[in-house]
């Protein structure tokens, strides 16, 4: 393959991901105008146009969507056949693509891609960012860390770091509506519901006695966020569900209590996947170990 070609299709794919031109060409340090001849001039050798333009975005015609799904599987390949030639290498180099949950990603991750990449100068780490859905096996990403249970069973996982949920209140809070003794009880009380991704809206799964048992509550305040689901129970708004991970630190100091311990709920565990392939390279292997390695010997909670 060309440079130029290889350099065309990592063009497109970063346009297509970022659904806007300006920002594509910031992570190529292109200027926006240079950006813009380089799309005019692929679309004029192909006699096609790739995007529809707006003034802010950008949106694939058919023949983009073409071309990016051929891009994709291109490039994955070449990084598949460069990665086959350099894992015997036993010092962790090249570019490794990673991504993570927003909250998560920003707080905990970045600062440890930090201190990885002192620890492995050769490695070029693209940390991206989101919490929307992503297509690993499709994504140009190496890896992706996510907390909860294995998206796509097309991939491998290695859990980083178990994490229970529990329901959790203020002390002001339960002193003003009580301490319920039963799941039914929940009914009659003020609950904080945290939505994420396509989970039903106020079903919550509990497991007591090796049965299951769902409830639906009611809840007073909502989000997509945990950071402010989480700041309206530390305000005494009502009970929530949270992990371990996020609520160490505030059952420690007394500032949140756990309701109903008896009840199980599904644990939210940290996870990292990868692509189901057959030689993993040394770089990716040096980032998951680092990352058991840290979570192992940390026991600081962040936001999740």
């Amino acid at each position: 393959m060309k440079t130029n070609l290889a350099s065309e299709l990592e063009f497109f794919v970063l346009i297509a991901r970022h659904g806007n031109l300006s920002a594509a060409a910031r992570a190529l340090d292109l200027t926006p105008p240079a950006a813009t001849k380089r799309l005019a001039q692929m679309e004029d050798r192909l006699g096609v146009r790739l995007v529809n333009r707006t003034t802010r975005s950008i949106s694939l015609t058919n023949e983009g969507e073409t071309y990016l799904l051929h891009a994709t599987r291109i490039l994955a390949q070449v990084r598949e056949m460069e990665d086959a030639v350099s894992s015997s290498s036993a010092v962790p180099r090249g570019i490794l693509r990673v991504n993570a949950t927003l909250g998560f990603g920003r707080t905990t991750i970045a600062p440890l891609v930090s201190e990885f990449a002192r620890r492995y100068p050769l490695v070029t780490v693209q940390l991206d960012v989101t919490d929307r859905p992503i297509d690993l096996v499709e994504s140009s990403f190496d890896l992706a860390i996510r907390f909860g249970s294995l998206p796509d069973k097309r991939l491998n996982a290695r859990r980083i770091m178990s994490n229970r949920r529990f329901l959790c209140a203020s002390p002001v809070y339960l002193e003003r509506y009580g301490t319920p003794a039963s799941l039914a009880d929940l009914a009659d009380h003020r609950c904080i519901i945290h939505r994420q991704n396509d989970d039903a809206y106020g079903i919550w799964r509990f497991t007591h006695h090796e049965e299951t048992e769902i409830v639906k509550v009611d809840g007073v305040l909502s989000s997509n966020d945990g950071d402010i689901v989480l700041g309206w129970a530390l305000d005494g708004h009502g009970i929530l569900i949270r992990s371990e991970w996020d609520l160490a630190k505030y059952l420690e100091s007394g500032r949140l209590r756990v309701v109903l311990p008896d009840f199980v709920l599904p644990s939210a565990d940290l996870f990292v996947y990868y692509s189901n392939r057959r030689n993993q390279t040394a770089r990716a292997r040096a980032f998951i170990d680092f990352l058991v390695d840290q979570f192992h010997e940390s026991k600081a909670p962040a936001a999740a």
